[in-house]
This record gives structure tokens, C-alpha cells and sequence, in this order.
């Protein structure tokens, strides 16, 4: 499983969400789209010109998720978390 956050740097729901994370000792990769081009320009051609974070791509078994904003209840669902 594989789990991309895009985020910038003031966004008090990514930091929401990269801590919920952290306290499920779950691992994600940060991408920081208001510091970093390459990472802007990804996350919109992953998600279609949407630049609203964060912007969570989950890849479990040969599926990509995308979740927007911090939607507990289906990162929850994705994750297999209760």
C-alpha cells in the first residue's frame, strides 16, 4: 500500500490528517504543492486540475483511491480502520 498526500504548508486539515496518520503508525509520502512545482503540476494531472488539499491518492491492492479534504469516515473505509 502506498498513500500520497498532496498539502501545502498553512493547511490546518492536512496537518489534521497527516497527524491522524501518524498516531495510526500509518506511513504516507508528503508532497508539499505550495513549495514544490513538480508536485503542483502532479497532483493536477492526477486529479484532473483540482487544487484543493489535501489531496490523498491510496493505492492498495491495484487501486488508486482519491480522497479530498479530510474525510475521516472514507479514510477509514480505504485504510480498513475503525
Amino acid at each position: 500500500m502506498k498513500i500520497t498526500i498532496y498539502s501545502t504548508t498553512t493547511c490546518p486539515y492536512c496537518k489534521m490528517l497527516k497527524s491522524y496518520l501518524e498516531e495510526k503508525n500509518i506511513e504516507y509520502l508528503d508532497k508539499i504543492v505550495d513549495q514544490d512545482d513538480a508536485a503542483r503540476e502532479e497532483m493536477m494531472n492526477i486529479s484532473g486540475g483540482f487544487l484543493g488539499v489535501p489531496y490523498t491518492v491510496i493505492e492498495k491492492d491495484g487501486v488508486q483511491e482519491k480522497i479530498v479534504g479530510f474525510d475521516k469516515e472514507k479514510i477509514n473505509s480505504v485504510l480498513g480502520l475503525s
